[in-house]
C-alpha cells in the first residue's frame, strides 16, 4: 500500500487555454480539486507556496478552507519557503488550520527555491545573521518553529494581563497536539536529509535535486531516502518516520490525455543550474498507456521506497480534468503496482 496524493503549485493566467485565470480561480479551484480528490479515495491534498508569483502563496487560508470541506484526506504543503517565516506566526496560522481540520495538516517546509524575486525574504522583513546565508537563516527558523511546536511554555506573563493566565509560562496558542511530528523537510541533498532525520522531520524529495554521484535521479533519491533512514535509527526517534516524493504521471486512457501528454518528449533526467553553484537533476515526467505505466513505476527505486507519491498536476487544465488524472492513476495503475 502506497498514500497517493496531488501536489498543485495553483498557476493562474488569463492565457489562452487556462482555465484558471486569476487568484481567485486557483484558490476556489484548489479547495475544489482537493474535495473531488477525496472523494475518489485520494490520500493527500498539497500545494506548493511561492511568494510573488502567479501561483498559490499564503497556504494556511487555503489549507483551512479544504479542512472546512473534507473529512479524511491529508492536507499539506510542499513546500512553504521558511526563509520568509516567522517562527511564531507560522505556529499560530498552522495549529489554527490543523485544528481546523481535525489534525490532518502534513505541513512540507524547506529552505526554498530561487524566487522570482532578489532577496524576497528581504521584503518580508528577514535577513540572514553576518556570515550566515539565507539557507542557514531558513534552518534557524525551522528549529525555532519545531521547538515552538513542542507546545511547552516559554514566555514570561504578565503580571496584570488582560485576561486570567493559566499557571507557569505562557505557549503560542492555539496549539495542534501532533502537528510536531507532522513536518516534513523538503531536501534536495543528502545532507540535508539527514540533518532533517536528526530533528526528527518527515521527508519530501520532489522532481529535481542536487546532482551529487551523476547517477539518474530515482536513484539518486533512494540512496538519499536510505541516508535519511539510517540517520533516523541512529537518531532513536520513537515513531517511523514518512518519506515522499514527487512525480509527474499521467495515464494515457482517452483522447484527452493524448492530446495534452501523448507527444511529450521528456522522458529522461534532465542537467541544468538550479544557481550559479548548483548543478541540479530534474527528474522524467512519465506519460503512457496504463500497462507500460505500471512497468516503468515498478522500476523507479525512489517510488519503490516512498510511502507517500505526490503526483504534480496540470492545475491551469482546471477541476474536472484533474480529477480525471487522478482517478486515471488510483483506477488503472495503483492497483498493478499493488498500491492499492
Amino acid at each position: 500500500m502506497k498514500k497517493i496524493g496531488f501536489l498543485s503549485f495553483g498557476h493562474w493566467s488569463d492565457g489562452g487555454g487556462s482555465r484558471t485565470r486569476s487568484a481567485a480561480d486557483a484558490l476556489l479551484q484548489s479547495i475544489d480539486l482537493a474535495v473531488a480528490a477525496e472523494e475518489l479515495g485520494a490520500d493527500g491534498a498539497y500545494f506548493r507556496v511561492h511568494h510573488f508569483a502567479r501561483q498559490l502563496a499564503s497556504p494556511f487560508p487555503l489549507l483551512a478552507a479544504v479542512g472546512a470541506r473534507t473529512s479524511r484526506i491529508e492536507i499539506g504543503t510542499a513546500v512553504i519557503d521558511m526563509r520568509y517565516e516567522n517562527p511564531m506566526y507560522f505556529a499560530e496560522d498552522a495549529g489554527a488550520a490543523d485544528l481546523i481540520a481535525g489534525g490532518r495538516l502534513q505541513l512540507g517546509i524547506s529552505r526554498g527555491s530561487p524566487e522570482q524575486v532578489i532577496d524576497g525574504w528581504r521584503y518580508f522583513g528577514y535577513a540572514p545573521a553576518e556570515d550566515e546565508t539565507d539557507a542557514d537563516m531558513a534552518r534557524a527558523h525551522t528549529e525555532v518553529l519545531l521547538n515552538v511546536l513542542r507546545g511547552e511554555g516559554f514566555a514570561e506573563p504578565n503580571p496584570r494581563p488582560m485576561f486570567p493566565n493559566p499557571p507557569g509560562l505562557l505557549r503560542v496558542e492555539p496549539h495542534s497536539a501532533g502537528l510536531r511530528d507532522r513536518l516534513w523537510w523538503g531536501s534536495s541533498s543528502n545532507a540535508t536529509a539527514v540533518w532533517a532525520a536528526e530533528l526528527g522531520m518527515n521527508l519530501q524529495s520532489s522532481t529535481l535535486k542536487d546532482d551529487e554521484t551523476g547517477e539518474p535521479l530515482h536513484v539518486q533519491q533512494r540512496k538519499q531516502i536510505e541516508a535519511y533512514r539510517e540517520a533516523w535509527a541512529k537518531a532513536g526517534h520513537q515513531r517511523e518516520p514518512r518519506v515522499s516524493v514527487s512525480r509527474s504521471i499521467f495515464a494515457l486512457t482517452d483522447d484527452r490525455d493524448r492530446a495534452y501528454f501523448g507527444g511529450r518528449t521528456d522522458s529522461g533526467d534532465q542537467i541544468g543550474m538550479i544557481d550559479a553553484n548548483t548543478r541540479a537533476i530534474f527528474g522524467r515526467s512519465y506519460a503512457a498507456e496504463p500497462d507500460v505505466l505500471i512497468k516503468q513505476l515498478a522500476e523507479d527505486e525512489a517510488i519503490q521506497a516512498a510511502d507517500t507519491l505526490l503526483l504534480t498536476v496540470p492545475n491551469q487544465l482546471g477541476v474536472d480534468y484533474n480529477a480525471h488524472v487522478l482517478e486515471s492513476i488510483l483506477t488503472h495503475v495503483a492497483p498493478g503496482l499493488g498500491w492499492r
